[in-house]
């Protein structure tokens, strides 16, 4: 399976191949409405997404439904996701990844991992995500990171002292404090999808982007 990707006004187009695309045809559980019903602000988003990834994204019809909620959202996230962000490009997808991973969210990992790639992740990081701990291609301050990440996500473990103390070791106050709400993001967004049923589009071939990892 193979994608392409190229650059269209400034963000990132992923073209799936014939093969990726067939793997996209479940519909989620709930629809989205007719273009016309959403609000103009939402088809703006909507049109900012076309321009960006050649069409609109799933979770957006979705989310549009609750259009205050989603312009909400989308600002939050614009907010988090910025270049002057205290947390680097890569790993701020790295991290989406691997919650979006635990929580099963075959959408998330597709977008995210592309998203990764563009950041010049590579394929094998994203391969050995789910090992970052004994993986040789993370640092400390990643592998700090993630963990927190996994903590954050799994209700079973938690965020103790050590951990909290490892993660300020490698990062300043207000980078983990961005962590910390991009990692609250991403679950909100993945668990919304996971449990919605909203199929991978097909952004990525990658061997991180499996649904299953």
């Amino acid at each position: 399976m193979r994608t392409t990707t190229s650059r269209r006004q400034g963000g990132l187009r992923v073209v799936p191949s014939t093969a990726t695309r067939g793997a996209s045809a479940r519909a989620p559980r709930i629809g989205g409405r007719p273009p016309g019903r959403y609000p103009w602000y939402v088809r703006l988003i909507f049109a900012a997404q076309r321009r960006k990834y050649g069409r609109e994204l799933e979770p957006a019809r979705l989310w549009g439904r609750l259009p205050l909620a989603f312009l909400m959202l989308t600002l939050l996230y614009r907010a988090l996701d910025r270049a002057a962000s205290p947390i680097e490009a890569e790993l701020r997808s790295l991290v989406q990844v691997r919650v979006s991973q635990l929580n099963g969210c075959g959408f998330c990992v597709d977008l995210n991992a592309a998203a990764a790639i563009e950041r010049h992740a590579g394929h094998d990081k994203l391969a050995a995500l789910a090992d970052f701990e004994r993986s040789p291609l993370f640092d400390a301050r990643e592998r700090a990171a993630l963990a927190y990440a996994e903590a954050m996500t799994d209700p079973r473990r938690g965020v103790d002292d050590a951990l909290f103390a490892r993660v300020r070791g490698e990062l300043d106050e207000d980078a983990v404090l961005e962590l910390t709400a991009l990692v609250a993001y991403q679950n909100m967004s993945s668990k919304f999808n996971a449990a919605l049923g909203v199929p991978a589009q097909g952004f990525c071939a990658a061997p991180g982007a499996k649904e299953d990892a």
